[in-house]
């Protein structure tokens, strides 16, 4: 039976038959005798068949560009007809397939009107030698700032570009905009200033759009899709926590199949951007210079940084873990598309300047053997293995600063989970892969077309 005659209780064939154009049941009958049964598969073929041929021309993607939705010419001129081909039974599938198929994209090989929100930033200004190193095509590079940072004139390899007055028509004439302001700002105008279809593609650096079901949270190397696939054209960056650690826990999840996560994280001063780093070096040099027991001051952390360590980043929740936490988990199940997947985080603020590190101890469904693992995480990509105990090579945050990819060693069995547990320690760029080089890197992947692995030269 078909859908509508399971609702009706009227037989599939009388349904089909009244709805396939000049198909009388008994033409089809010879004089080999044809059993009724035999009849109703025939004219359900002839009618599928029918409608696969109607709605062949059809199946391509909607694209949703920069500057709107286009659809491919042959989408365009056989839509009517293909539609009134169709079994009346089978065309509202039409509208969902449509929508699936949208995507946001980027023009390849094309220059790009690029701005960036919060260009003064530590984060905008890292997207800033991100798109220089990376050669990414900028036609023209928008800088925008607050009044106070408006008029002044940044060299960059596309040329001295003047800090701009924000606002959301300026920002709207983009291709591609960067924002990494605050999630205040966010909220008020990311939306803004991408929608239409004249408005922009928005990369979101905060946390306003991350836990939106319709919104893409996009590390590109893992899930590009999300993002080419996004019924949006705002796109959330990851919190620099799991843009970091998710980089290692993905390879291992495709191959052995994560069952649980446990991390503690060693965060630098630069997640709270510039003036958190500024406390750190300013607290320093007043400890190191003053008397002893002299205590640096605090306005940024909840306690004096130098020579400290705070296990405390951002507010606590009810269940007694912070918001920090929280977002490792959340957001790995997200980018993961593990809605179950059981993550602890303990989130500690450490005195270093911009790279993050972590311990990440996982038991995973397959046996996972620390030799496998290795070259595992050596081939992919984004991840460089420094795991040389003997020859004191391991990953740190002064060797990871600065650096695109993220350092991994320390790979060895967790005696917890024994032959289905692996121990690691991750190092990272705070503001590059886990801000900046991920919100360029999300650009460039929107060139590509769905379905095609992101990779990278990093």
């Amino acid at each position: 039976r078909s859908e509508g005659a399971q609702g009706s209780g009227l037989d599939g064939s009388a349904v089909l038959g009244s709805r396939v154009s000049g198909l009388d049941s008994s033409s089809l009958q010879s004089k080999t005798m044809v059993s009724s049964r035999n009849l109703q598969v025939a004219v359900l073929f002839m009618a599928l068949v029918g409608s696969a041929m109607a709605f062949a021309p059809a199946m391509q993607p909607l694209r949703l560009s920069s500057k709107g939705a286009v659809a491919p010419r042959a989408f365009r001129s056989t839509l009517r007809p293909s539609l009134s081909r169709m079994p009346a039974a089978l065309t509202p599938r039409r509208v969902s397939v449509a929508q699936a198929l949208q995507m946001v994209e980027l023009p390849s090989g094309t220059p790009l009107k690029v701005g960036i929100c919060g260009a003064t930033g530590a984060v905008g200004q890292e997207i800033i030698g991100v798109l220089e190193k990376r050669n990414f095509p900028v036609a023209e590079l928008h800088l925008f700032g607050s009044e106070r940072s408006a008029g002044k004139v940044v060299p960059t390899k596309f040329g001295d570009v003047e800090i701009e007055d924000f606002s959301v028509e300026k920002a709207r004439a983009m291709d591609v905009v960067f924002v990494s302001v605050s999630g205040d700002f966010s909220k008020e105008f990311c939306e803004a200033i991408a929608e239409g279809d004249d408005g922009a593609v928005v990369i979101d650096n905060s946390s306003a759009f991350r836990y939106a079901d319709d919104v893409a949270l996009c590390v590109p190397e893992i899930n590009a899709d999300a993002a080419r696939k996004n019924k949006k054209k705002v796109i959330a960056n990851p919190n620099c926590t799991t843009a970091i650690g998710i980089m290692a826990l993905y390879p291992l999840h495709k191959k052995f199949g994560l069952k649980k996560v446990l991390m503690s994280t060693y965060q630098a001063a630069s997640g709270a951007g510039a003036p958190g780093m500024n406390e750190l070096k300013d607290g320093a040099k007043e400890v190191a210079n003053g008397p002893e027991g002299t205590v640096a001051k605090n306005e940024i952390f909840a306690h004096p940084l130098p020579f400290n360590i705070i296990p405390h980043i951002d507010n606590f929740q009810d269940n007694l873990y912070t918001k920090e936490e929280m977002k490792v988990t959340w957001e790995c199940q997200k980018i993961m598309d593990l809605p179950d997947l059981p993550v602890s985080c303990t989130a500690v603020r450490i005195p270093t300047f911009r790279a993050h590190a972590e311990t990440i101890v996982i038991e995973t469904e397959k046996p996972v053997d620390p030799k496998e693992a290795r070259e595992l995480l050596a081939a992919a990509p984004g991840v460089k293995v420094v795991d040389e105990p003997d020859q004191k090579a391991y990953p740190m945050p002064l060797t990871a600063s600065k650096q695109y990819p993220i350092e991994v060693g320390r790979i060895r069995k967790n005696i917890v989970f024994g032959d289905n547990g692996l121990e690691l320690f991750v190092c990272g760029d705070q503001l590059l892969r886990g801000a900046a080089l991920n919100a360029v890197l999300v650009a460039e992947s929107l060139m590509e077309p769905v379905g095609k692995d992101f990779e990278p030269a990093l």
